[in-house]
């Protein structure tokens, strides 16, 4: 499991950030559809004959799915949303809890039935919990492992139990872990912990819940296995040894040995007498946990083993991994057939009835026959092969030429997914990123709005890129990842903040053209636009609200403690949110964030509702969307010298070196030198700094040169305006150059610009 840094995790960031991230997550589809390799799957059959049976699929994406199954299709009932991360694993827990685990370091619970509400993050590991296991019969057990070597064992029903109305170290039932609707629970509804737990309460969550420790792993844990009634947890990893537990006490019973490479499966049957292994040394081992000993290995794949399951009564084992193919071996006979093989490596099996659902690092998912009520019919169609006890074994047959027909061509059907993003590329005008994704499908997304624009089918990335370049400059104010199989956009302040581009190039209308607009600031007003709605609705019918939603005077008093706040000039419109930031609610993104409580959180910007204060965003965010407030900023200005070219019989009076905005277009420095030429006697547009300021009070302001200050009470020069020519290392400059991109791409120097101006003669 390769370590990436997540997309709202900073607990494990290598990298400190002394503010907290917003991060949002893009998507153009409908929702209904995983966009990432699916990790896991869970199935709820219905306990009547004619109920539903359920499919559920934890994917990289960082959400679950639940499938209402019919005969052969599948439909998408609710999404499950709320880890910031991979999911990596799920169970169901009792009739219908469903817990999952991530690399968020976190497990969620949630209702099994429900619209997607989280009904509680656990927070224990210390890394990426990578497995669960459940206990059939004793259904309130469930055992989470993890790369940071720890094993714990949670009594469910205890954990998601609020002890009293002020508990508040485990979120509560919401998806982001904002404190809502959980603070109402009547207190006669809580009940206390069982007693026969013999837990005791720990620090490290003053919830007073604390699972039971299994410690001994020294390195990452990737496997777990229980028996039914919760008695017995085996459990394995990068140590290659299979460790077997009591995990009412989490005492360690034994330590099996035998496979030469990590464990990454395992089987326990109903009595917990057998076990089976899958490992990345391509062997199955079948364990006989009564004589502490592997009494078959089964030479089955060529590739590491990343997915069993075994048949009702553990007589045969279904297998997948690395090598793309799916076995059905016999394990008192050792005959081995081959199912089907994939396209994509196997990552989980899942038996349903007759056939058996299988996961791979594709987002779709596929239910394939299986006879897992009698696997033998399955070995009648002949074809089968004798698995050996050695590893090489299998992988020299198949070097030999003699691999196996797969028994099936077909799946039964498949529930697909969207393919996953795999390549960006951020373009030079620093709204637009180029993707690729897994169906080799180029596309044109414009992150200040979350859509696609364009959408080019399969072309050359890397033509498309050539084509799309732009010769301009802009601060990087974003960065991208597409770990989760979309893009996930990040925002840190104070960086996000220095981009500015004006309102005509955006074309935004009912501004004037030179107003200066903050990408990040509006993007930030458009993401939140539902949030502020409802936060209106709120505030507007609560007639006192005495302190309990946050005003701009709180967010004030805290974040002046932070930093030195700049006041955005363009107050006037501060709610409105333009066009070019006006985010899709048929596809809403996701914003992955925290606060100053609770941890990550990851919801849809359309499921906010107003009540989410300072608690659950960055102070950062509020002070820019509710008081308008910025953060300061560097490198807004470019410094320059503008002399006359060489030859040139024109000279203007300037003091010395100039500053104006980065974003300062070339023509305002041609009407600067032409008005400088022009009128007869010197104009206050020069500060005795050099800086470009208009008669707007000093204020260092875009509009420096040739703007409405210019253009009224002035002689009627127009008649008599020379063509004038702005140069930079002897090339011409476009007038719709910005300063910005001219340092960038002709100058090309660290030390200030240097501009020439000259007359066009003839014109």
């Amino acid at each position: 499991m390769h370590r990436v840094g997540s997309a709202g995790n900073n607990a494990n960031s290598n990298r400190p950030r002394k503010e907290k991230r917003l991060t949002y997550v893009l998507d153009d589809t409908d929702g209904t559809k995983h966009c990432a390799g699916i990790n896991c799957l869970a199935v709820l059959k219905s306990s009547v004959s004619d109920g539903c049976n359920y499919l559920f699929t934890g994917s990289r994406d960082g959400t679950l799915k639940r499938w209402v199954l019919g005969e052969d299709a599948a439909t998408c009932s609710a999404t499950f949303e709320s880890h910031v991360d991979w999911v990596n694993d799920t169970v169901i827990a009792g009739d219908n809890t469903l817990v999952s685990c991530s690399s968020d370091t976190t497990l969620k619970t949630w209702n099994c039935l429900s619209d997607g509400t989280c009904t509680r993050t656990l927070r224990q590991h210390s890394d990426y919990v990578t497995c669960l296991a459940a206990a059939e019969k004793n259904t309130n057990v469930v055992a989470s492992g993890g790369l940071g070597g720890e094993v714990f064992v949670w009594d469910i029903d205890a954990a998601v139990t609020p002890l009293s109305k002020s508990s508040d170290a485990m979120e509560d039932d919401c998806s982001n872990g904002i404190n809502g609707s959980a603070n109402s629970i009547p207190i006669s509804s809580l009940r206390p912990i069982s007693s026969s737990n013999s837990i005791t309460a720990h620090t490290a969550q003053s919830h007073g819940y604390v699972p039971i420790s299994a410690k001994g792993h020294k390195e990452s844990v990737y496997a777990l296995a229980m028996n039914d009634c919760g008695t017995l947890l085996v459990s394995g990893g990068t140590e290659k040894v299979v460790r077997v537990w009591d995990p009412r006490t989490g005492s360690k019973t034994m330590k099996l040995r035998g496979h030469t490479d990590n464990i990454r499966t395992l089987l326990l049957d109903s009595t917990g007498r057998y076990c089976l292994s899958g490992s990345s040394d391509s062997m199955i081992r079948l364990w006989d946990l009564g004589q502490q000993r592997c009494v078959h290995s089964y030479a089955v794949h060529t590739d590491s083993v990343w997915a069993l399951a075994s048949t009702p009564t553990f007589s045969h084992v279904y297998s997948g991994g690395r090598d793309l193919s799916l076995y059905l071996t016999d394990l008192t006979t050792r005959e081995s057939l081959l199912l089907c093989t994939k396209e994509h490596p196997i990552l989980q099996l899942a038996l349903h009835d007759d056939s058996i659902w299988v996961a791979t690092t594709d987002s779709s998912v596929h239910r394939w026959p299986a006879e897992g009520r009698n696997p033998q019919k399955v070995f009648q169609r002949g074809g089968s092969f004798l698995a050996g006890n050695l590893s090489f074994s299998r992988a020299r047959v198949s070097l030999e030429g003699s691999t196996p027909t797969p028994v099936y061509k077909e799946p039964i059907f498949t529930i697909p997914g969207t393919p996953a993003i795999v390549q960006h590329e951020i373009l030079n005008n620093r709204r637009h990123v180029l993707t690729k994704d897994t169906a080799g499908s180029v596309k044109l997304w414009e992150i200040t709005r979350g859509v696609v624009i364009d959408d080019y089918g399969q072309v050359s990335f890397d033509e498309k890129k050539e084509q799309l370049f732009e010769m301009v400059s802009i601060p990087a104010w974003f960065t991208v990842d597409t770990r989760l199989g979309s893009l996930s956009v990040h925002l840190d302040t104070p960086q996000c903040f220095s981009a500015e581009m004006y309102s005509a190039d955006l074309n935004i209308t009912g501004k004037p053209e030179d107003d200066k607009v903050n990408l990040a600031r509006e993007t930030l007003k458009g993401l939140l636009a539902h949030w502020m709605a409802k936060r209106r609705q709120r505030l507007g019918s609560q007639a006192s609200a005495n302190g309990d939603v946050l005003t701009g005077k709180d967010i004030t008093a805290r974040s002046l403690g932070h930093s030195r706040i700049e006041v955005d000039g363009n107050a006037e419109n501060d709610s409105m949110v333009y066009p070019p930031f006006e985010f899709s609610i048929v596809s809403p993104p996701s914003i992955v964030t925290e606060g100053s409580q609770g941890g990550p959180w990851r919801k849809k910007i359309t499921e906010l509702d107003g009540t989410e204060d300072e608690k659950d965003f960055p102070w950062w965010v509020l002070d820019c969307v509710l008081n308008n407030r910025l953060p300061p900023r560097e490198n807004t200005k470019c410094s320059f010298y503008l002399h006359p070219c060489e030859g040139s019989n024109v000279q203007i009076l300037t003091q010395g070196k100039l500053s104006a905005p980065r974003i300062l277009r070339i023509h305002k420095v041609v009407n600067y030198v032409i008005e400088k030429m022009v009128l007869d006697k010197p104009i206050d547009s020069v500060n005795t700094d050099g800086t470009f300021a208009p008669g707007l009070g000093g204020q260092l302001q875009h509009s420096a040169v040739g703007d409405g200050s210019f253009r009224s009470g002035l002689k009627p020069w127009q008649k008599l305006r020379p063509s004038i020519e702005i140069l930079c290392n002897n090339q011409v400059l476009s007038p719709d150059m910005s300063l910005a991109t001219v340092r960038a791409y002709i100058w090309k120097k660290p030390e200030d610009l240097v501009l020439n101006y000259r007359v066009i003669q003839g014109r």
